[in-house]
């Protein structure tokens, strides 16, 4: 590692343009070396440039090459395209500081943090064939599995923080069980079933089980070397003819306490940002209102100023509201009712089962625009499923739980068969809430 950094001073020092101090070797032997420059006579003196964070991911590479001519193919495939890593790098700006850091929290190689480029290319919201979402591509199962929360109002695999911490935990565990990086990928792509079972073919018949020998579906065999290529132009971006712009090694956002529910375009305006840049930022939600998400994530310039507008502003909230439309109940009648254009009411619902006459092939609730003047209705935060509307938990019904060490909001509404976002409501808290032992929960 020091030589390596030996190495980035050197090129460093030649792009500052002092050669002259680097050319000692070059100097005939008994012959005077040239003195450094007066402003470079302290090695401390020497300016910096700003740091960069491409810089600090170079520093944290740890993966040997990967000896396969489908790297190489991969590289010319990104190389030809200098538009495609433009953009995967100007989205990536955004979260890329916080993955790294997490990243570096667990010690993983930062060619980790490089993964979102092949999985979405940093776009968090983009979906699979596959029903893979966000910047990790999580698959719903998946995704629940490492508390992910999927539902009515959000889903968490489009959520940066939520899914990156899923994502690094599940590569945590892909590596104990394989005791390779390059095997984990392989898993994180195809399953771990998919990597164990090729791994049982291959001890089977005395062949090696590494990465490379396996008989991997044609998708996971590409998929490790596209990261590898990846790397490889992030490591020496002008061998391949790429400028690769600069990205800032400082924090772009942070995070801000967010109202129990807020039209996101209420929300964007507040913060002083566009909607698209800040759904960008928040792309969890499915609807046009933010509900229950406890916190938002703002650019770190715009933090206090949404603080204070929140403070300040004196109008409603909120500007949609919930209602239960009926099984075979049509969309235009609903949206003329509410006096909202169709299109608009589809815009803000998503996904809606549709027959071929527009109308719900199921009882549902979807989302209306108050009336105006309307008094704000309550939106319950609670889980709603597009299939049928979730029925109120009557008061009766509750229990109290006591909980113990090591409790999480997931594992409890695992065993007791309920939501998160129930127990959420119910109790009246946040996602971000610690759980002490002791503390007392309602359940349904």
């Amino acid at each position: 590692m020091h030589f390596r950094r030996n190495l980035s001073y050197v090129a460093l020092l030649a792009a500052l343009g002092c050669a002259p101090a680097l050319a000692a070797a070059s100097v005939p032997t008994g012959a005077a070396s040239p003195a450094l420059p007066p402003a470079f006579e302290d090695v401390d003196d020497v300016p910096l440039p700003d740091p960069d964070l491409w810089q600090r991911i170079r520093v944290g590479f740890m993966l040997e090459a990967l000896d396969s001519p489908l790297v190489a193919e991969h590289e010319q495939w990104y190389a030809s395209r200098p538009e495609y890593i433009k953009r995967f790098v100007g989205r990536g700006s955004l979260y890329l500081h916080y993955i790294v850091g997490e990243v570096e929290k667990r010690g993983m190689p930062t060619e980790i943090a490089l993964l979102p480029v092949v999985e979405s290319a940093f776009n968090p919201k983009a979906n699979s064939r596959a029903k893979a979402a966000g910047l990790w591509q999580f698959i719903p199962s998946t995704g629940k599995n490492y508390g992910l929360a999927q539902n009515w109002w959000k889903d968490n695999r489009r959520d940066v923080i939520a899914a990156t911490d899923a994502a690094l935990n599940y590569l945590e565990r892909l590596h104990s069980m394989f005791g390779s990086w390059e095997l984990a990928l392989a898993a994180y792509n195809c399953g771990e079933g998919c990597v164990g079972r090729a791994i049982a073919y291959n001890q089977k018949r005395g062949l090696p089980t590494d990465y490379a020998s396996l008989n991997l579906p044609g998708e996971t065999r590409n998929y490790v070397p596209k990261l590898f290529a990846v790397k490889n132009i992030v490591l020496a971006p002008t061998n391949y003819g790429i400028e690769l712009e600069s990205v800032p090694d400082t924090p772009y956002f942070t995070e801000v306490q967010a109202p129990a529910k807020i039209d996101v375009k209420v929300a964007a305006k507040l913060a002083g940002m566009s909607e698209d840049d800040f759904v960008a930022l928040n792309p969890a939600h499915n609807k046009p209102v933010a509900a229950g998400t406890g916190t938002f994530i703002l650019p770190v310039d715009r933090a206090e100023a949404f603080k204070a507008n929140l403070d300040a502003y004196d109008k409603p909230l909120v500007s949609w509201t919930t209602y239960q439309a009926k099984r075979f109940e049509s969309i235009d009648a609903i949206a003329k009712r509410h006096n909202v254009a169709a299109s608009q009411l589809k815009s803000a619902n998503g996904e809606m089962k549709l027959d071929k006459k527009g109308r719900l092939r199921a009882a549902t609730a979807i989302m209306v625009p108050m009336k105006p003047g309307a008094a704000p209705k309550a939106i319950a935060v609670a889980q709603v499923t597009p299939v049928a509307p979730a029925a109120p938990v009557a008061s009766p019904a509750l229990r109290l739980y006591t909980v113990r060490a090591g409790d999480t909001l997931y594992s409890i509404a695992q065993r007791h068969r309920t939501a998160i976002d129930t127990l959420l409501h119910l109790n009246r808290i946040t996602a971000s809430v610690t759980l002490q032992p002791g503390l007392k929960l309602r359940l349904p």
